[in-house]
């Protein structure tokens, strides 16, 4: 280390530390505050979670206040322990179907204990990890479900928005309308109408006045414009009844058979939990598209999720409250409404609170038809066009039909296990269905397998396989993602025999991966992921061997799984350069050529087909980056992937140690100025980044130089660096600061303050300066630390120049340290 860069112990006016230099510095007790953002949020959720749980506990038959005693439990609840800080829980129209049946079947009390016996189910299966198994049911399947909770709700509530009472089951409302069709209610018709005219029309109110009414939720105008009419008017019809707190049922010990209990705790366990676990990455998608949010906020942890949505289900039911859930619309609408933590959704619940103890004489005004025309419109709604055309497009249409027609006429339960059942039997016939084909094209014979290569394909593929003569050319491409040890066997036979019969043999892939060559050709074990790991290639000790995933290596060996850029990376796995890949033009034919070569060829196989279309609208319409990104020459640096941009995306100037020299002078550097000028000026870039990077080799050297020496290229280049040294070893400036940790040591300290100081360089050029004062610019600072695959942005602390996480999975002891970038 450089004894000419000073150290921060040599200044005596700094604070001592008082714990060691690479732990984490004690965090100050916080107070508890309440963004402004979170607040107005929370108003917002209120007003639509409101009249949805009266609603909902309507549609089931339990006593209204169990709606409010849900929706409470699930803000308090759920918003304190749950894993995803911005969904809002409560009483869902998903568990309306459930909850009635049960409600019917064993009466209220029973209702309320299997929803506390399912609470501590939910609690278990949080224990045990098992959260993301959730995720593995066929999306059509949980539309399925939806759509078919969405029919018989919709149904169900037509009798009461028509004045009367619904049926026990979805055929006899059916059966029952005509009659109840005969004796229609006027004033709940005519309400009904108001509520859902009001629903549909509200959101659409054109113009600046719309959009100031429109952030009045459609559903609280929906209901309190039919409350109001109805009263003004004088209409007899009925209306919601709060009986006192003091008669509140509670729950009771489960009454009845041990078996129906079970299965009612299963059933309401399964739908509770895959609805608030799809409910949680539905909320982690919408908060993606506020990068600021989501570093704040850090993706859902579904393990805590469900065990929050457990003790909420124990809670409500013991406190006699419907089953809960997290609820899409609350949940949408907590986002857009500018929430940034968990207690927009806690004061939701305690707004629920007050509603119920101090709103009640407001509360019995509504007319339960203006509830039901609520209730059926979001029946409606779940059976959603856009997840008919998904599955349709997907070719699950199937799968999606027999479900909901499963829960409309057995129940959801049996409705789901159908479901299942199809797409298991859907999956079977797909995996059986094999197409192959034979055709000869310029002497060579092409087999095509369109498929998964199984054992019930092995007769097919013999008799195909056997139409190539001895010693004729052939190409089989394995356009599938799957081959089982019968079907390797077979094609490895037939491999090795055409082989010592003269003949060539050339297995490709989907990954465009040459998987075979004759016995005499060098072969490599390299994988697709092996180019990123600066590998060097190993003749194979079995250069036939095909393993059955379709990829070469050791004889029954696992294939690795697919690492970044598998779809254009260089090198397919196990491939050879054939014929036009044996040099680079000019006749050298080293091992980085060989290398090269097969890379650009994987390229022209696999990734130009999936990005020529993009490419030709570039070629059309020109460049148009939304950034420039400056950064290191590090051969580790993939701007692409740790970015996620493509093609026309950033315009990237690279150079040794992300370099920003002054403009107008001497030390200028007319390459990096020139980029910088026509990236603002030409192509108007929003923003631009400069990069820094862990390890960084010229940051080594920077520290290391001594003075004089011959003046080489690199030495001069990374005098523009000196002013990086500079500041490091200014002692009126604070260091730049990693969020969480100290830095390793000095070349990470430099590093970071490096980036600090190119930007001020990067100020300094006219073009900068102009653009920022005109508002049409903004820069930015990164680091990224190659050893963790973490990310840091500068931000502005309180004075000090702090790279805080972007998106960072924090564990639960660091969440109170989150802060947004």
């Amino acid at each position: 280390m450089s004894a000419c860069v000073p150290t921060r112990a040599a200044d005596s006016t700094r604070p001592k530390r008082d714990h060691p230099p690479n732990n984490r510095p004690p965090v100050p007790p916080r107070r508890f505050r309440i963004a402004g953002a979170d607040l107005s949020a929370s108003i917002a959720v209120f007003l639509i979670a409101l009249p949805l749980s009266l609603g909902i506990a309507l549609a089931t038959g339990a006593p209204l206040q169990s709606g409010l005693v849900a929706a409470a439990v699930g803000g308090l609840v759920v918003g304190r322990l749950g894993g995803s800080p911005l969904q809002v829980s409560g009483p869902a129209a998903g568990l309306t179907v459930v909850t009635a049946e049960l409600i019917h079947r064993y009466g209220w009390r029973t209702t309320c204990a299997i929803t506390v016996l399912a609470g501590i189910a939910q609690l278990g299966l949080g224990c045990l990890r098992v959260a993301r198994t959730a995720l593995a049911v066929s999306p059509a399947i949980v539309h399925g479900m939806l759509a078919g909770i969405g029919v018989t709700i919709a149904v169900a509530q037509v009798h009461v928005v028509l004045g009367g009472t619904p049926q026990s089951s979805v055929l006899e409302n059916f059966r029952a309308l005509p009659a109840q069709l005969a004796r229609v209610h006027p004033a709940a018709v005519s309400m009904s109408l108001l509520t859902l005219a009001l629903l549909f029309a509200w959101p659409r109110i054109p113009g600046r006045v719309g959009k100031v009414l429109r952030t009045v939720p459609a559903a609280l105008v929906a209901v309190a414009g039919a409350t109001a009419t109805a009263s003004l008017a004088g209409l007899v019809l009925p209306k919601v009844d709060l009986p006192s707190w003091s008669s509140h049922a509670l729950a009771g010990l489960p009454d009845g058979p041990v078996l129906g209990i079970a299965a009612a705790v299963l059933t309401t366990t399964l739908v509770c939990s895959v609805q608030s676990l799809l409910g949680a990455v539905a909320v982690d998608k919408l908060v993606s598209g506020r990068p600021d949010l989501q570093a704040r906020v850090g993706r859902s942890r579904l393990d805590r999720e469900l065990l929050g949505q457990g003790a909420a289900n124990a809670v409500s039911g013991a406190l006699g409250g419907l089953p809960v859930a997290g609820v899409a619309v609350r949940s949408s609408a907590n986002v857009q409404a500018g929430a940034v933590s968990r207690n927009s959704t806690m004061l939701h619940g305690v707004f629920v609170v007050i509603a119920a103890l101090l709103m009640v004489p407001i509360l019995e005004l509504i007319p339960l038809a203006s509830l039901a025309a609520l209730v059926m419109a979001v029946g409606i709604q779940m059976v959603s066009l856009h997840h008919i055309r998904t599955v349709t497009r997907h070719r699950e249409v199937l799968v999606y039909a027999v479900t909901t027609l499963g829960v409309v006429l057995l129940g959801v339960l049996e409705g789901v296990a159908l479901g299942v059942a199809v797409a298991v039997v859907v999956a079977m016939h797909r995996l059986a269905r094999t197409r192959i084909t034979h055709e000869e094209r310029g002497g060579v014979h092409h087999i095509h397998v369109c498929g998964q290569l199984t054992f019930l394909a092995v007769p097919r593929l013999s008799r195909t396989l056997h139409l190539v003569p001895r010693g004729a050319s052939a190409v089989v491409e394995l356009d599938g993602s799957f081959m089982d040890h019968a079907a390797y066997e077979s094609l490895h036979d037939w491999q090795q025999a055409h082989f010592a019969q003269g003949g060539t043999v050339e297995l490709t892939g989907r990954t465009g991966g040459r998987i075979a060559e004759p016995p005499d050709s060098s072969h490599c074990r390299c994988r697709p992921w092996t180019p990123w790991r600066n590998h060097h290639c190993e003749p194979s000790t079995n250069p036939q061997s095909v393993s059955p995933g379709g990829r070469s290596g050791e004889s029954g060996e696992p294939d690795e799984p697919h690492g970044p850029g598998d779809s254009g990376g260089s090198g397919a796995s196990g491939e050879t350069a054939g014929p036009s890949e044996r040099s680079l033009p000019g006749g050298h034919r080293g091992r980085g050529d060989h290398q090269l070569a097969r890379g650009i060829s994987a390229f022209q196989r696999n990734t130009a087909p999936l990005v020529r279309d993009e490419l030709a609208r570039l070629a059309r319409e020109g460049q148009q980056p939304s950034q420039l990104f400056l950064t290191c020459a590090d051969s580790r640096l993939v701007t692409s992937m740790i970015t996620s941009s493509g093609p026309g995306d950033l315009f990237v100037v690279r150079n040794v140690g992300n370099l920003v020299p002054k403009p107008g002078e001497e030390s200028g550097d007319d390459s990096v100025a020139a980029a910088i000028e026509y990236a603002v000026d030409v192509l108007h870039v929003r923003s631009i980044t400069v990069c820094g990077h862990s390890g960084c080799g010229a940051m080594q050297a920077l520290l290391n130089s001594e003075p004089g020496g011959a003046q080489t290229p690199l030495k001069r280049w990374l005098r523009h660096g000196q002013p990086s040294l500079e500041l490091m070893a200014a002692k009126e400036r604070p260091w730049a600061k990693l969020a969480g940790r100290a830095p390793a040591d000095a070349v990470e300290q430099l590093c970071l303050t490096n980036v600090v100081q190119q930007l001020e360089h990067l100020r300094a050029h006219d073009s900068v300066t102009r653009a920022l004062r005109e508002g049409t610019l903004e820069l930015h600072g990164m680091y990224f630390h190659v050893g963790e695959a973490q990310a840091y942005l500068l931000v502005d602390r309180d004075g000090d120049e702090l790279f805080d996480h972007v998106g960072a999975a924090e564990s639960e002891e660091s969440e109170d340290l989150r802060r947004p970038v």
